[in-house]
């Protein structure tokens, strides 16, 4: 019998956090080229024609991410899922701000009125709650060719929204196979003539509904994995088929099956696969990477490999310290805050 996608589940092992990592350095070196000004983009783009190797990590990141949330929705009660979630984003982001706005900006500010000016503040609020993204700090990297303090940080109140809305679903019933699988069709249905009728959408728009279809079909796969066969010789068609597609409108759902379906098969069937077991740098190398690659460009680091590889090591100390210090504790606290509830 071929295993089934609960199968492999079942099994208790696999890679996504190996794979978060790699797509959280994936972000670093795609953003390599705008940071420094290098015409031209990073070599995935040029062979998907469409797809840079950050937007491909991104789409990883929220296909793997509708699957462990909606995971998480069915471990625990919707109370426990809130604080679940909130503990897991919430305190290294908050760190991250603060450090930003308190330490970072301070120090390389051109900016007389910093600390008086209304921008200042509504960085760290609306980036420390999810509220919305903000991006500028009053005379911080002004002189640079991307004056962004932290562009990564736009997926993360889409990521909060979808979270909530998970909750919503599960709280309605929405998370049994043919109910999702019902609204999953008619969501997507409706996204695709939406965008077909209003082509060319804008681009916060675009990326809106791409990284929520993802989203949504990392839940998908969730609720339908006990009939759901994962295997190589099922990703095979699907690579073809976006090869085939690449450089016709048929790519882009060629390319979004192969990439949904090939994080799962790499997730989780491949034995052979380093594993870093509990330890997760990905969401603090990915909070990191973009004001590491700006301070790596003030330091000299002016090409896309130099940037790249000196962001690299910066935004990996920041990772451990934000992971043993921040998020490691938390996690911790949260284990034995509902092991408590449990035994109350």
């Amino acid at each position: 019998m071929r295993p089934t996608l609960a199968d492999a589940w079942a099994g208790g092992r696999n890679h996504f956090n190996s794979i978060r990592l790699v797509a959280a350095w994936l972000v670093i070196w795609s953003h390599a080229w705008a940071i420094t000004g290098t015409p031209g983009n990073d070599p995935f783009a040029h062979l998907t024609l469409t797809r840079s190797a950050g937007a491909f990590a991104v789409d990883v990141f929220f296909v793997i991410s509708g699957f462990l949330v909606a995971a998480s929705f069915e471990r625990h009660g919707w109370r426990e899922f809130l604080v679940a979630r909130a503990l897991r984003i919430y305190p290294a982001l908050i760190v991250c701000s603060l450090l930003t706005v308190c330490v970072l900006g301070p120090l390389l500010t051109t900016a007389p009125d910093y600390w008086r000016n209304p921008a200042t503040w509504r960085y760290l609020a609306g980036n420390a709650t999810l509220w919305r993204a903000e991006f500028w700090l009053p005379g911080v990297f002004e002189a640079l060719p991307r004056t962004a303090v932290n562009g990564s940080l736009w997926t993360l109140p889409i990521e909060g929204r979808l979270y909530l809305a998970l909750l919503v679903a599960g709280l309605l019933g929405m998370l049994r196979p043919w109910r999702y699988a019902l609204a999953w069709a008619l969501a997507l249905a409706v996204a695709c003539a939406y965008a077909w009728r209003h082509a060319p959408l804008p681009d916060w728009l675009a990326y809106l509904v791409w990284v929520t279809a993802f989203f949504i079909t990392g839940t998908l796969l969730w609720v339908w994995r006990a009939r759901i066969v994962l295997t190589w010789w099922g990703l095979l068609p699907l690579l073809v088929a976006a090869a085939a597609a690449r450089g016709t409108p048929w790519f882009a759902p060629a390319y979004f099956a192969a990439v949904a379906y090939g994080t799962f098969c790499l997730g989780l069937l491949p034995r052979w696969l380093p594993s870093t077991g509990r330890h997760d740098l990905s969401y603090g190398l990915y909070l990191y990477g973009w004001p590491m690659q700006q301070l790596a460009l003030l330091a000299g680091a002016i090409t896309p490999m130099l940037n790249t590889l000196a962001a690299t090591v910066f935004a990996l100390v920041c990772a451990a310290a934000s992971w043993w210090l921040v998020e490691r504790p938390a996690l911790e606290w949260k284990r034995k805050r509902f092991a408590r509830m449990r035994h109350a």
